[in-house]
């Protein structure tokens, strides 16, 4: 796991430390060999590269926001990052929506990194001051591969600033805090932007402080195949169950779960055996991270790896709820809508030193706690339209078929005795198969 985000947030408190494992150790590229080296960069070359979105608009960043270009909610945009320096873009924004960007970097793959070399992004005013910032760095995997960050202009009555309509600016920049550079050239980025209405009528302004933090056990059954995407735009559709895939070292698979208001997500990710009868081990070889809707970090967990079997799972995260927003910790506030959430894996290209470049099982175990429950009552319409929504009739249809089964009675019988004395949120869990649509990655 990376402990990998830095966060400043304008009339909010601090952001809360990101989980550690005590075992991680910080390995850079001082420490290898350049042999070594050299087979990591080979395999993670071959591993395959990001898919953009097919529909992604190339967009020029300025140095100034005098010349930015604006940033339209429900488009996507393709532009590069300088290696030194900020760019820049434009938000025109009303009074009444909250809007998030987030800017997804796209470095070279094959190439050591530093521990905490990554990107930073922000929301601006007109006059310069900050509505939000986040960076994301590759951590200490040591290897590169794409993170996204996010930042807000958020509508809320506990804000002051940020709060009317105009002209705000999205910021985009490396952090690079030993001036090394952890690769010389420019690094290919996609931005996105989306808007939320206000909810209808006015709730409660204050997050739960209380779910259901116990871990179940990790979703039995016998795996199924389902091969990652290599995007965002081109992320496979999974839902509660046991999904299994191939993953070579520098490679990066996006994965996407559709999580209802009300709903709890688990995952588990584990790594099997390599069979190449190779020896040693990598602190930080598998780093599995969770994204929301908006492509807003959420949390993430790293898996050591000795080429046997390995597994680590989520820290327990609380249902989807619009009040989460108002929490203090970021994680929990990143839980604030329904939608696609992104389970992104990546395997450190320093696997390759000690395993070879071939394939490592990747499984993923799914769980959703909680029944579904109705969602705020938006006074508008989201754009896209039904980012904040759960809409695939197959899903809830699957989903209904599901909770027919014999084996759901073993399931829940198992999820109720894995969370915790007089709890049983999980009392109706279903099994979301969806049929996943195929893409060809180019």
């Amino acid at each position: 796991m990376r402990g990998r985000r830095g966060t400043a947030r304008a009339g909010r408190g601090g952001r809360a430390g990101v989980v550690t494992l005590a075992s991680v150790m910080l390995l850079g590229p001082a420490g290898a060999l350049p042999g070594q080296v050299a087979v990591a960069d080979e395999a993670a070359e071959g591993a395959g590269a990001y898919a953009f979105a097919e529909d992604a608009r190339r967009i020029d960043g300025a140095a100034s926001t005098a010349e930015s270009v604006p940033l339209e909610p429900g488009r996507t945009y393709r532009s590069t990052l300088p290696a030194s320096g900020t760019v820049y873009y434009r938000l025109e924004l009303d009074g009444t929506t909250s809007a998030y960007a987030s800017a997804t970097v796209v470095p070279p793959a094959g190439r050591t990194a530093s521990v905490i070399d990554g990107v930073k992004v922000s929301v601006q005013d007109g006059e310069g001051r900050s509505c939000d910032v986040d960076t994301a760095s590759f951590g200490t995997a040591g290897s590169r591969h794409p993170v996204a960050a996010w930042a807000m202009r958020e509508i809320s009555p506990r804000r002051s600033l940020c709060q009317e309509a105009g002209t705000y600016y999205l910021s985009v920049e490396r952090v690079d805090p030993d001036g090394a550079g952890s690769s010389p050239g420019p690094w290919e980025t996609e931005l996105t932007v989306v808007s939320e209405p206000p909810a209808e009528k006015a709730g409660a302004t204050s997050a739960p402080k209380e779910w259901n933090s116990a871990s179940p056990q990790p979703f039995p059954g016998k795996p199924e195949r389902r091969s990652g995407g290599a995007g965002f735009a081109r992320a496979t559709p999974v839902g509660q169950g046991v999904w299994r895939d191939d993953i070579r070292p520098g490679q990066t698979l996006f994965y996407k779960v559709p999580v209802d208001w009300g709903r709890q997500l688990y995952a588990t990710a584990e790594l099997g055996g390599s069979g190449t009868g190779g020896s040693g081990y990598t602190a930080a070889a598998l780093d599995l991270d969770l994204y929301n809707p908006v492509r807003g970090h959420v949390v993430d967990v790293g898996v050591g790896y000795d080429g046997g079997q390995k597994a680590q799972s989520l820290v327990p995260l609380p249902q989807v709820a619009y009040v989460n927003r108002y929490a203090a910790v970021r994680q929990v506030g990143a839980m604030r809508f329904a939608g696609s959430y992104y389970l992104v894996a990546h395997l450190s290209a320093a696997v390759a030193d000690d395993f070879g470049d071939g394939p490592v099982p990747l499984t993923l175990r799914v769980r959703l706690s909680g029944a579904a429950q109705d969602g705020p009552g938006y006074a508008g319409e989201s754009v896209p339209p039904d980012v904040f929504t759960v809409t695939e009739e197959e899903d809830r249809e699957a989903a209904a078929e599901d909770e027919d089964t014999g084996d759901d009675a073993a399931f829940r019988a198992l999820a109720v005795g894995g969370i915790g004395t007089g709890t049983a949120l999980l009392a109706g869990l279903g099994v979301w198969t969806l049929v996943a649509r195929r893409r060809a990655v180019p």
